[in-house]
């Protein structure tokens, strides 16, 4: 299953205390310094990706796109907020998409059109295990991997999970 993940830059941005300190410099390069991340995220993961940046206050008329590093990034127009063009997102994108973001009210929304939604924080710490990754290379733990697989626990129905929390389990194992 390939999916877009749908990223709400600035609530990102601010919910990490990397991204905040570079953010409080200059806002320019907060946005910068996330693109990287995403960029070597992207590079490993391969998942389609939109970042959405509010430009409601002093964006332009329309809405403006751009792509950098194989990563769509978007600006909401003027008097529109990026709440509302991520909206439009997960409703087109409907169940294939992944919205990344801390703010309750979206998050309620995207999961009713069927987005699975991630809190910022769980998937910046996704986003350092990818960056480490890249730097050192995948750790050999081929042998762990198999004795964590053959379990004498006994599976059945008293121990499996409703569908919607083992739907969220399997899109989180493939971030």
């Amino acid at each position: 299953m390939t999916f877009h993940l749908i990223i709400d830059g600035y609530n990102l941005i601010r919910q990490s205390p990397e991204l905040r300190r570079h953010d409080r410099q200059d806002l320019e390069k907060g946005r910068v310094v996330l693109l990287r991340k995403l960029a070597a995220y992207k590079r490993l993961k391969r998942h389609g990706m939109i970042v959405v940046f509010d430009g409601w206050q002093e964006g332009h008329l329309g809405e403006e796109r751009d792509r950098v590093g194989g990563i769509e990034v978007v600006f909401s127009r003027r008097g529109e907020k990026a709440d509302e063009v991520i909206k439009r997102l997960a409703a087109r994108h409907k169940d294939k998409a992944v919205v990344v973001t801390s703010d309750r009210d979206l998050g309620f929304s995207c999961a009713r059109e069927g987005c699975e939604v991630i809190a910022s924080p769980e998937f910046e710490a996704r986003l350092d295990l990818a960056q480490y990754t890249e730097l050192k290379g995948p750790a050999d733990g081929s042998e762990s991997d198999e004795r964590s697989r053959k379990s004498t626990k006994k599976k059945g129905p008293s121990r499996k999970l409703p569908k919607s929390q083992r739907r969220h389990r399997t899109v989180l194992k493939k971030l």
